[in-house]
């Protein structure tokens, strides 16, 4: 593991940040991944709600293994989370957290900035990427997650350029100097307040609320898999979170639990 942050990593201590009840911040330097920080802990008995925040990785990923790049001045978090749940239930948790996102980035951006989710779990802003989700978890012998840790980066002021899908930060969209402390206590007052909704509620509310922020939804979209492309409309989410595809062949839509998707022309 790193070692705890040294003084030039302003407001690292918990006790400097306003935190919903139960959180509590491991805040540390430059790390290799905070998804690998936090794992660790999780291992060896850390809490609920513990969450690592870095200012900056050297090893950051994203879903399939990608790379995330990780310079300092952005946010990098990675929250140690015990639903007792199945892992197909807790792939639920990328939703709550797209939420999350979204409204952290809006409490940042001028308000007619647009900020919309994209299946699986992207935040867009105006149309580009501002945000990358890691769910990792390890199950117990009864199936149930012994752990989850929801990895989280938000673009504050810096992004990545050429990538496949365009990226963006909050500053590149208008948001005045938005600072990682911040952001991670607004966070974690948006992460805090669906995460117990969606325990106390089910999918359901998070399913709607995020619908209610889909990209393109009744419109057309290419989902890129492991072996091919399916071009269709994207019409809904399934009762788990599945995309439902209309190939527009009169058939029944296709379910498609995982994969990327595109809008055709971008």
């Amino acid at each position: 593991m790193t070692d705890e942050a040294t003084p030039e990593f302003p407001g690292a201590g918990a006790g400097a940040l306003s935190l919903p009840p139960g959180f509590q911040v491991v805040a540390l330097g430059a790390v290799g991944s905070t998804n690998d920080e936090a794992k660790d802990r999780a291992r060896s008995g850390f809490p609920e709600r513990t969450v690592v925040w870095a200012r900056s990785q050297q090893t950051g990923r994203g879903r399939r293994g990608r790379a995330w790049t990780s310079p300092e001045g952005n946010l990098y978090t990675s929250t140690i989370l015990r639903p007792r749940v199945t892992p197909a239930v807790a792939a639920q948790m990328s939703f709550v957290a797209s939420l999350a996102i979204a409204e952290t980035a809006e409490a940042f951006l001028p308000p007619m900035a647009a900020v919309r989710c994209k299946w699986p779990n992207d935040v867009l802003v105006n149309g580009r990427k501002v945000a990358g989700i890691l769910l990792e978890s390890e199950a117990g012998a009864d199936g149930r997650l012994s752990w989850l840790v929801l990895g989280v980066g938000i673009n504050l002021r810096h992004f990545p350029e050429g990538t496949e899908f365009a990226a963006t930060s909050l500053a590149e969209e208008g948001a005045e100097h938005p600072e990682p402390a911040t952001a991670l206590e607004v966070y974690a007052q948006t992460l805090a307040r669906w995460y117990a909704r969606w325990q106390a509620e089910g999918f359901d509310p998070v399913r709607a609320a995020w619908l209610a922020r889909a990209v393109n939804r009744g419109g057309p979209v290419v989902v890129r898999l492991s072996d091919r492309e399916l071009s269709g409309t994207f019409v809904d989410l399934d009762s788990d979170g599945v995309l439902l595809l209309d190939r527009g062949d009169g058939g029944a839509p296709v379910r498609i639990a995982a994969g990327d998707v595109f809008f055709p022309g971008s």
